[in-house]
């Protein structure tokens, strides 16, 4: 089977409309249409190609125009979404900072001027010697309320006293130590938990190399006097006690710890041994308190 025996081809044109694609061999029909000699119309093939081209040229513009409109529309989608995140920042671009607004990479970095803070004061130094240490001094203020608590300890306040004669109120070869130190005052002031009771004495000084010396020459038989009174028995007079001795800036300061009574201290003595260790260090505590305040009255002035 042939499909046209070397007849002419369809004239069928996808370019228009009125044209059909060929359905089989007896549907076609010859180039030309009425001509028996099989000449093909070359006239009527010129005009068929320039409507062909024609119809191209319309397809191109049509297409271009098309796409113009989709790439407009596209840039007023963008324009739209710019302006929108604009709005949503809080101000558009008026209110972008100005190049002198943005740092530069190459400015220089700010300079200051060297500076030191002046040394912090030392406590000690205001009372170590009398022309610093100024405060004003008395029983109550060193030793201030009716009771002391030390850790899980309460110890109750008992009588104090003050003198300036520091050997009256010494015994064994203290006084001769405070004397020979010119030792200018002694405050003292006891302190009792049921049956044990110890007394704190503060010998003041002029100067810290005094005290120092004071606390270096005092033995075992350095002794401050106990304080009784106000409701405290006589202690200390005529049984065994437990002294200690110490020293901080101008001052040195003295315990004696014991029972009320006659009893005597022994080793076994544990709570009149932590009584003494207790007021020793309620009296250091004080001294340098003492310091303390004076340090931070002058450094605020």
């Amino acid at each position: 089977m042939s499909f046209g025996q070397g007849g002419p081809q369809s004239q069928w044109d996808p370019w228009k409309p009125q044209s059909q694609q060929p359905q089989s061999q007896q549907s076609q029909q010859p180039w030309n249409s009425g001509n028996t000699d099989n000449t093909p119309d070359w006239a009527a093939l010129a005009e068929a190609s320039e409507a062909r081209a024609k119809r191209r040229r319309l397809f191109f513009i049509g297409g271009g125009a098309l796409a113009t409109v989709a790439i407009a529309s596209a840039v007023a989608v963008a324009v739209v979404s710019a302006n929108g995140s604009d709005q949503a920042s809080g101000g558009g671009s008026s209110q972008l900072p100005t190049t002198a607004d943005i740092p530069s990479s190459t400015a220089t970095e700010p300079s200051f001027a060297p500076t030191s803070a002046p040394p912090p004061l030392d406590p000690k130094d205001f009372v170590s010697s009398a022309k610093k240490d100024k405060a004003p001094l008395s029983p109550d203020l060193l030793f201030p309320g009716t009771q002391l608590t030390m850790g899980e300890t309460v110890y109750k306040k008992g009588p104090t006293a003050d003198t300036r004669t520091c050997g009256s109120a010494a015994q064994g070869t203290l006084p001769k130590v405070l004397d020979a130190n010119d030792c200018t005052r002694l405050i003292r002031v006891t302190y009792t938990k049921g049956d044990t009771a110890v007394t704190v004495g503060v010998a003041v000084f002029d100067t810290e190399a005094q005290a120092a010396k004071a606390k270096k020459q005092a033995d075992k038989k350095s002794i401050v006097r106990s304080l009784s009174g106000g409701g405290v028995k006589s202690f200390c007079t005529g049984a065994v006690c437990r002294s200690t001795t110490n020293s901080y800036g101008r001052y040195a300061y003295f315990t004696v710890a014991g029972f009320t009574g006659t009893k005597d201290v022994t080793e076994k003595s544990t709570g009149v041994f932590r009584a003494g260790d207790d007021l020793a260090e309620f009296a250091f505590r004080q001294i340098r308190r003492r310091g303390e305040a004076q340090a931070s009255a002058a450094a605020e002035g």
